[in-house]
């Protein structure tokens, strides 16, 4: 393919691309590590609504995250949650060939940076005390998730490499011409991460704790792969956390109804209002994923006198089970760590999924078989000076991510071999 032949296109909403062409892109892209496997430990699927389906279109090697699908990413414009209002502008990039479209890639301009998870606070500090301006900028990501997962999503009939390097490269181009400070891709596979280094990105990196299935049979059998004293822990905290009384639910699929929303609402505008003041995600949001992708939606419900008091929502992957958001209205001992971890673990040895993501942060998770999984992002500054001071702050931060990466794992909870 002549480079003459391709043309770079900005879309001002994810609405100007079908959801059928942007998401035969998303299912397109599988790790280079893992193609040719067929593991259900480590193979990605597509979504499936039955643990039989999940099985066997694991076996199929699809790919599905439902963060970068059509219908998600629609939701979060067409609920009001990211726009103008909101600091958040889509600004998607497209790769075309005439008609054929061969890549995107998910944009904003952000005039800040929150619901990011990649913190550049002290970067837009420094260039203001210098006389620049840091926002806007441009984001490559999911907003308001620290999900990882492709950030440039491209066609069969264009290599992958060659995708990625000239949307990181369109990426910078854009960037200059709507006159941004920066770019940041957030939360990219590190397959994405080596590939825009080679474009002039610098490379970040972080953790995240993850869960991963070694093809248990149940909860039990996970339990049997920890040490004594861990799986003594686990057992006490999953006992108290419903001794008095509590009921577990698992909603998904058809069996998904506007009361559920109302319920899991409030428990997540209460944890907003706790934690940053103000919340992402407003109602409309989970009615319209509610509508569009029942079938990728886990809400763990807590009851308890017939009456919801905690919930947590996960997202159903091929290949994961992604921890999104949690609440209550009572506060009881564990009960936390029972529906975000525990009932995570216990749905994804059901469904065969490979992992659990549980989100950004989190030591404690440690402790509960999570263990430390590295993150990546690249940025591109246009300021030559805060640049050079960003990527020997990187070179210095990634050693000390290294270390404490390395430190613990030695911590990890399961039986020393």
């Amino acid at each position: 393919m002549h480079e003459r032949d391709i043309t770079l296109r900005v879309l001002r909403s994810i609405d100007e691309i079908s959801a059928q062409a942007w998401d035969s892109l998303a299912s397109n892209w599988l790790p280079a590590s893992l193609s040719g496997s067929s593991s259900s430990s480590t193979l990605t699927s597509s979504a499936a609504s039955t643990p039989q389906e999940t099985a066997e279109s694991l076996s199929e090697g699809r790919y599905y995250n439902p963060f970068i699908s059509h219908s998600f990413l629609l939701a979060l414009e067409s609920s009001g949650c990211v726009g103008e209002r909101a600091g958040w502008l889509p600004t998607h990039l497209a790769l075309q060939s005439g008609e054929e479209l061969l890549a995107v890639a998910p944009a904003y301009i952000k005039l800040h940076s929150q619901g990011e998870y990649v913190f550049d606070h002290a970067w837009a500090d420094a260039l203001h005390r210098a006389g620049g301006s840091y926002y806007p900028k441009l984001q490559c990501s999911v907003p308001f998730s620290p999900v990882p997962g492709p950030r440039i999503l491209s066609s069969p009939a264009i290599d992958r490499d060659v995708a990625e390097r000239i949307l990181g490269e369109g990426l910078i181009q854009l960037c200059k011409q709507i006159e941004c400070s920066s770019v940041h891709l957030t939360f990219l596979p590190r397959e994405q991460w080596e590939t825009l280094a080679q474009v002039g990105y610098l490379q970040r990196v972080d953790q995240q704790f993850h869960w991963h299935n070694a093809e248990y049979a149940d909860f039990d059998a996970f339990l049997d792969s920890l040490s004594s004293r861990k799986r003594k822990a686990i057992k006490k905290e999953r006992a108290k956390a419903l001794e008095a009384g509590i009921e577990i639910e698992w909603v998904t699929g058809s069996e998904l109804k506007e009361h559920h929303w109302d319920a899991f609402y409030s428990f997540y505008i209460d944890t907003s209002s706790r934690k940053w003041g103000s919340p992402y995600l407003n109602r409309q949001f989970f009615s319209s994923i509610g509508e569009s992708m029942a079938d990728d939606i886990l809400l763990v419900f807590a009851k308890r006198d017939g009456r919801y008091i905690a919930g947590a929502l996960n997202m159903i992957g091929s290949h994961a089970l992604y921890g999104r958001n949690w609440g209550c209205i009572e506060h009881h001992p564990f009960l936390h760590f029972e529906l975000c971890y525990y009932q995570a673990i216990d749905f994804a040895i059901q469904r065969k999924l490979p992992r659990v993501e549980a989100g950004a942060q989190g030591a404690h998770k440690l402790a509960r078989g999570y263990v430390p999984t590295p993150t990546y992002s690249a940025h591109w500054i246009a300021h030559g000076g805060l640049s050079a001071a960003v990527e020997d702050y990187l070179l210095r931060e990634r050693d000390a991510v290294e270390l404490d990466h390395e430190l613990l794992k030695a911590h990890a909870p399961f039986k020393k071999t």
